[in-house]
């Protein structure tokens, strides 16, 4: 049997401060600085699981919902929410919060899939992961049929070459 570790074991939880380098002339964040954070905690959420080095293998997924504004805090939190033979989905959300208020607004969700690697490059099996709140649960369900929206994705992108 194959082995399996708790969601509970991945999740990461990373902290930033939104500064006026982060941001394009409007004062919100610039979208490519919030996907570098969230290829950056995918990576160390899917490093925990797998306890192995890993290589983005996909972004399936990215919505932006709201943006963080100077001198916002951004809450980035990921979680291994299913698992291939060598292969991890990462859930990431990004919530940003207003100093003064305490407010929370949640700004991005999204899906990547990331790959243990061994030291020669080549991918390595992970252990299963077992979803513990129902979001993880639901989304853990629903794994499958993201699989085969990606193949499908794949197959289109080998056409436009």
């Amino acid at each position: 049997m194959e082995q399996q570790i708790s969601a509970g074991i991945s999740r990461t939880i990373q902290t930033r401060l939104v500064l006026p380098p982060d941001t394009n002339h409007m004062g919100s964040i610039f979208g490519g600085t919030v996907l570098a954070y969230i290829d950056e905690i995918a990576a160390i959420t899917a490093m925990k699981h797998s306890g192995k080095v890993v290589v983005t293998a996909s972004i399936d997924t990215v919505n932006f919902l709201s943006s963080a504004r100077i001198g916002n805090v951004l809450i980035l939190e990921g979680v291994v929410i299913s698992t291939g033979r060598t292969s991890m989905e990462v859930y990431v959300k990004a919530e940003c919060q207003d100093i003064e208020t305490r407010g929370r607004t949640l700004t991005t969700t999204a899906i990547l899939t990331m790959v243990a690697v061994d030291e020669n490059g080549k991918p390595t099996p992970v252990p299963g992961v077992i979803p513990e709140t129902d979001k993880e649960k639901n989304l853990f369900k629903s794994a499958q049929a993201r699989k085969e929206r990606r193949m499908k994705l794949n197959e289109f992108a080998k056409e436009l070459v």
